[in-house]
């Protein structure tokens, strides 16, 4: 008599009151589903006092982007910033920005988050960091560009209805002046060098602004250094290593950044 009921001509057997997996059961939680859903990884068991967070695509605000959109959402980005900073383990952030930017308040949320962290943070631009991604890339205490990236700087648009009022343009004018302002006070460019970008014709085919490749970024004041993941890790131990040397109550690495 057979114990079992065979499984497609193969040498296992399914007892009868076992239950036959499905093909598309959904993965379990843990790394692999994060990785699915959000595109990030647990923090590396060899450096767990550092945490990479990634910024890719459109930053996806109040509306939702179609399926078919590559985005991040500020809504998983803030709550991993808060919890980043809570935990005793974490020592320092890196952050990796290859973004076309997206929603305005969200993009300057994440920027206004990263650099209110009292830890050490490091961005690094590879591929792009353009529009929004701008503010994100230099809210950090230090930030790297990779040699082939680039970060378009364009005044802020706005799509679907917009109402031909004075008061809709001074709204917008604001909103700009908003990113200035962040933009210059955490990196060394001036306001009027930056608006000089924001505002050059020719450059774009169907926009104003400018396209900054990663040398042009550092010689603006734009950003920091050229360099790569390597070098991004190796500033973030430093600061690591000397907020740790410093005094109690004396922080030993600026927050959000280089001031003017």
């Amino acid at each position: 008599m057979m114990s079992g009921i065979s499984k497609g001509g193969g040498n296992e057997e399914l007892n009868p009151g076992d239950i036959k997996p499905e093909g598309h059961e959904q993965i379990p939680p843990g790394p692999a589903g994060i990785v699915k859903e959000l595109g990030q990884t647990a923090v590396p068991s060899g450096e767990p006092d550092v945490f990479c967070m990634t910024i890719i695509g459109q930053i996806e605000g109040h509306f939702v982007l179609p399926p078919h959109n590559k985005t991040t959402k500020y809504e998983h980005i803030i709550p991993q910033l808060v919890a980043a900073e809570q935990s005793k383990s974490i020592k320092g952030l890196l952050i990796i920005l290859n973004t076309v930017g997206g929603d305005v308040e969200a993009g300057l949320a994440i920027a206004e988050m990263i650099a209110s962290l009292s830890k050490p943070t490091v961005t690094v631009v590879i591929g792009g960091g353009h529009s929004i991604g701008v503010p994100i890339a230099v809210a950090s205490s230090y930030s790297i560009i990779a040699e082939s990236a680039t970060m378009t700087i364009h005044p802020i648009r706005m799509n679907g209805l917009v109402i031909g009022v004075p008061q809709t343009f001074e709204y917008m004018e604001r909103m700009q002046e908003r990113m200035v302002r962040f933009v210059t006070s955490h990196s060394r460019i001036t306001e009027q060098q930056f608006k000089d970008l924001m505002f050059k014709t020719g450059e774009l085919n169907r926009d104003i602004g400018t396209a900054v490749g990663g040398y042009d970024a550092v010689k603006y004041g734009l950003m920091d250094e050229v360099g790569g993941i390597g070098l991004a890790l190796a500033q973030l131990n430093r600061m690591i290593a000397a907020q740790a040397a410093a005094p109690v109550g004396a922080p030993a690495v600026p927050q959000g950044g280089l001031t003017q």
